[in-house]
């Protein structure tokens, strides 16, 4: 714990607020788009619960052409929606980036290669339900979420017959990390994962301090994350359960990313325990939500991926 009397007012004034925004987001990211916007004519919203019954809502979307024998389930980032991200919306989504992000496009290009995919909402996101107070614990809270999704398709008549691989985003992707690390009984058939811009708090908010100038103010910043009821930075990282994860993974990150270091996104990728496994660098930005839209505007490494181990 730290003496916040110590620490001059103005100082204080930014490290609230940045807290705030790691652990409990002020708004929700709307699903601003629907696979028709993509032409896709097919498919249906479902719901079901998280491993603690939490309501979580998505689509399934078949593959174009008629259902396939393969599945993909999807997840997203802290502080989206299965559609993606309404920067361009104006505030307050622009105070965080001001482009649009379309997971949408990415649904579209795995549906017409022949993939079915399953695509849900977090908790305290889009249209899933509030859970924990609000709070994000990008991943710490979020894996059950990833276990609840697992169990329906694991009951489901056709769905747990599927091949089956992941495609886990930045939060959704600690998540996913913590989730076979907390359950490997229920991922062992897991054929495969992508995992874009999973991230170290840490290293995320750390890079906010320093922008905005209080950098050597990140006890200060745990210590009101804790008060409003979330997790200290160090506590929110894929670092803590890489090991446990087996299934061939593919990790991409922004190299150049103003929000992170590369450091932290290598380190990611040398702690799994994957035998098999990929690192990709985005280049020629500094930000990180174009990372996000990668897939969605060059698919080619995405489809490839996910045809080497489920075809």
């Amino acid at each position: 714990m730290t003496d916040q009397q110590n620490i001059p007012a103005d100082k204080l004034a930014i490290v609230k607020p940045l807290a705030g925004f790691a652990v409990k987001p002020a708004f929700r990211t709307p699903v601003h788009k629907t696979p028709a916007d993509h032409g896709i004519t097919e498919w249906e919203d479902i719901y079901f619960p998280s491993d603690d019954g939490t309501p979580l809502e998505g689509w399934y979307v078949p593959a174009a052409g008629g259902e396939s024998d393969r599945l993909i389930i999807m997840n997203h980032p802290m502080p989206m929606s299965r559609s993606g991200f309404t920067g361009h919306y104006g505030d307050p989504w622009n105070q965080v980036d001001d482009i649009e992000i379309d997971f949408v496009a990415h649904i579209a290009h795995l549906v017409r290669a022949g993939y079915n995919v399953l695509a849900y909402d977090l908790r305290n996101h889009g249209m899933s339900g509030a859970a924990n107070g609000g709070i994000c614990g990008i991943g710490r809270y979020e894996w059950r979420d990833c276990v609840g999704a697992k169990r329906y398709v694991d009951t489901h008549p056709r769905l747990s017959k599927m091949k089956l691989g992941l495609y886990s985003q930045c939060t959704g992707g600690n998540a996913q990390y913590e989730a076979m690390s907390r359950r490997p009984d229920l991922f062992g058939n897991v054929l495969c994962m992508l995992s874009p811009l999973v991230v170290s708090m840490t290293a995320l908010m750390g890079s906010f301090a320093k922008l905005q100038g209080v950098g050597e103010y990140m006890e200060a910043m745990d210590f009101e994350q804790k008060k409003l009821g979330g997790f200290a930075n160090a506590e929110m990282t894929p670092h803590l359960f890489a090991p446990d994860v087996t299934v061939p993974t593919f990790v991409v990150q922004v190299h150049d990313d103003a929000w992170t270091t590369p450091e932290d996104g290598e380190k990611t990728f040398e702690l799994l325990g994957s035998a098999e496994k990929e690192f990709f660098w985005i280049e020629g930005t500094t930000r990180r939500f174009d990372g996000y839209n990668y897939f969605g505007e060059h698919p080619e490494q995405m489809i490839a991926w996910f045809d080497k181990y489920m075809r």
